[in-house]
């Protein structure tokens, strides 16, 4: 087949609606090959001035996609130039924004830490307060224990409070349990503290909760164990004062019960070489509830000590040692030698040959030596009219005109005079007039019950 064959069964397959023309209009066999083909679809054509520009249809479309790319390109380019202000200012105030709302998150947590610094030296300055006054009436406490110690009649022991300085997260102050001592716990430095707090924002609250918790337990039972020892301290001054007020009430109830003139008494009360110059007691401005206890036992404490010199004068003592027994007591009753009644103006002590004789009262010895029926006997003289006689005895070891104290042995048990075996004559007497001595040694016993 001829090249001019194969383009026209190519034209008829693509255009059947021609092809009954076409063998209408087709010649000979021999007149056809000379006939030229018309263009194919796949083809583009192009007239300008004559001339003719054919396009495969893979240009065409390449050609007409890049111009529709940049038309499109113009498009966006025009818009957004048109609009490019409004994008700017948008953009503009975003920005603006985000700056602002950092900035005023910056300013927060600067306000925050400010905050937080200055509660910590709030908290400081308040632990250092209390601290202060811990110390002050750890202080107070250590004065009153001393002037407690200083008293003779407290019994027991005093707590203590003593202070030692560490760390105040490693110890935990606790009452001991041998002795009521207190252990005081100074805090950490406060600036290492302030330093340690200050580089960590996030975490400080909640460890500086953790710390001023900490520091508020430690004060709280620091705060607890004071409050015991000053209890334990008021206690024990009470204990004393009612004690004074108890044995001054027994002092004046023996003083009373014997009869005696008080004042007569005091007034012969020899005095001690003593001096100085006066200065009264007095409390000051401040003085607290402990201060005026305790001057108020010092008051009774001087009157007691006045009152004891006072009944040191006072024969109410037993002058034998041991469980008093009496062969014969006061009054009338039956002469041992003759049967008949006669009246006894003593107390007989049983006791045996060499026991000790001790004189009952501050005196002075009036009398010492054989005295009739009273065979070898003592006579001290108390003053204010009172006396006491120590008769029957088989030594003496004092002589006329001496002092003697309470306690000292002035002879020793026998039966010289009218005595019918060894024992001890005991006589009390007010204004040279004999008095029954238990009266007196009744009074001793309430006395020294307390």
């Amino acid at each position: 087949m001829s090249k001019s064959s194969a383009q026209y069964s190519q034209y008829a397959q693509h255009h059947p609606h021609d092809r009954g023309r076409a063998s209408q209009r087709r010649p000979a066999p021999a007149a056809t090959a000379a006939i030229p083909l018309p263009a194919t679809d796949d083809a583009y054509t192009i007239v300008h001035a004559g001339k003719q520009v054919r396009f495969g249809p893979v240009v065409f479309w390449i050609v007409v996609g890049t111009v529709v790319l940049l038309g499109l390109w113009s498009a966006a380019t025009a818009t957004y130039f048109a609009f490019r202000d409004d994008v700017l200012t948008r953009l503009i105030a975003r920005q603006a924004e985000m700056q602002y709302a950092y900035e005023d998150r910056i300013a927060e947590l600067r306000a925050k830490v400010d905050r937080t610094t200055s509660r910590q030296l709030l908290d400081q300055e308040q632990f250092d307060q209390k601290l202060d006054q811990i110390m002050k009436r750890q202080t107070a406490l250590e004065s009153r224990a001393t002037a407690l110690g200083a008293m003779p009649d407290v019994t027991g022991s005093i707590p203590r409070a003593t202070p030692q300085r560490g760390d105040s997260s490693q110890s935990t102050p606790k009452p001991s349990p041998i002795s009521d001592t207190v252990i005081f716990v100074a805090p950490p430095d406060r600036e290492a503290r302030l330093e340690s707090r200050a580089p960590t924002v996030a975490a400080a609250p909640t460890s500086q909760f953790a710390k001023n918790q900490g520091f508020d337990n430690v004060l709280v039972r620091l705060t607890t164990s004071l409050d015991q020892v000053e209890r334990r301290q008021m206690a024990a001054l009470s204990a004393v004062e009612e004690g004074m007020d108890s044995r001054m009430r027994r002092m004046r109830g023996v003083v009373s019960d014997l009869g005696l003139n008080l004042a007569n008494l005091e007034s012969a009360v020899p005095r001690s070489a003593m001096g100085g110059p006066f200065v009264p007691v007095k409390l000051t401005a401040n003085a607290g509830p402990f201060e005026k206890q305790l001057y108020r036992i010092n008051t009774t404490r001087a009157e007691m000590d006045r009152l004891n010199r006072t009944l040191a004068l006072v024969p109410y003592r037993k002058p034998v040692i041991g469980e008093v027994e009496f062969t014969s007591g006061f009054g009338v009753r039956s002469d041992p030698f003759l049967g008949r009644p006669a009246m006894h103006t003593g107390l007989d002590f049983r006791a045996a040959t060499g026991d000790p004789v001790r004189v009952t009262a501050n005196g002075k010895v009036v009398s010492a030596g054989w005295s009739g029926g009273y065979g070898r006997m003592v006579e001290v003289d108390h003053g204010n009219g009172l006396s006491t006689r120590y008769g029957h005895l088989s030594e003496i070891n004092v002589r006329v005109g001496e002092t003697v104290k309470i306690g000292q042995v002035v002879g020793l048990v026998g039966s010289t005079g009218r005595s019918t075996g060894p024992h001890l004559h005991y006589e009390t007497r007010i204004e040279g007039e004999a008095v029954d001595p238990q009266k007196f040694l009744r009074a001793g016993v309430r006395l020294s019950a307390g």
